[in-house]
């Protein structure tokens, strides 16, 4: 397994990062947001059994993990590494027969959208949106970066990422967003406030991720 080589990349959400293989796992795009929905994925099982993992997204030679609580990327990144050599070593597939809901073809219309569009404009202000899954014509996004505890992901989601989907993919007729907005770096909703409780001082200015004004 010394012979596998993998390189980690930082993204613009620091609770996102990419683990990039020397060989193709998965010839498409598979996203897991919970141990349940990777059942049947060798690969995403495996990673979901680490405590500090949230969520993966598998595709082609990369594979995008999300991380929870506390733990720092050089602490669960040799335990990432060892759990993609172990699965490569298997000889299994990484992630089977499994296909997003949706539909492969169309979780990937929804991903180049995103990614090649949407993620650039965005990444500008320090944001990212990460495509969780694609169901029943909804798109199930999380937020990063500056977008992630924004007082006005809402309206960026509504008004800018669903309207563009919407135009561009006809089959999505919905973007939900599945970020947990208390835990961003500088949420603008405190926890316990409710919609209308904004941290002092958010009043006034523009929102740093996505430049809309408040």
């Amino acid at each position: 397994m010394t012979d596998i080589r993998i390189r980690g990349e930082p993204t613009a959400d620091p609770q996102v990062c990419r683990f990039v293989v020397d060989r193709s796992l998965h010839a498409g795009n598979a996203s897991f947001d919970s141990a349940a929905a990777a059942e049947g994925a060798p690969l995403a099982e495996a990673l979901f059994t680490l405590s500090a993992v949230s969520a993966v997204a598998i595709a082609r030679d990369t594979v995008s993990v999300t991380k929870q609580g506390d733990a720092e990327w050089p602490e669960i990144g040799k335990e990432i590494g060892n759990a993609i050599r172990a699965q490569i070593a298997s000889g299994e597939p990484a992630v089977g027969d499994i296909v997003p809901a949706g539909g492969e073809e169309l979780f990937e219309r929804v991903q180049t959208v995103l990614t090649n569009e949407i993620n650039p404009s965005i990444a500008n202000h320090g944001g990212v949106v990460t495509l969780q899954r694609v169901e029943e014509g909804k798109a199930f996004v999380q937020m990063g970066g500056g977008c992630q505890g924004c007082g006005m992901a809402d309206v960026t989601l509504k008004h800018g990422i669903e309207s563009y989907l919407r135009q561009k993919v006809p089959e999505i007729q919905e973007v939900v967003d599945v970020t947990n907005h208390d835990q961003g770096e500088s949420p603008y909703f405190e926890s316990g406030k409710g919609g209308g409780g904004g941290k002092a001082g958010g009043g006034g200015g523009g929102c740093s991720a996505c430049g809309a004004s408040k």
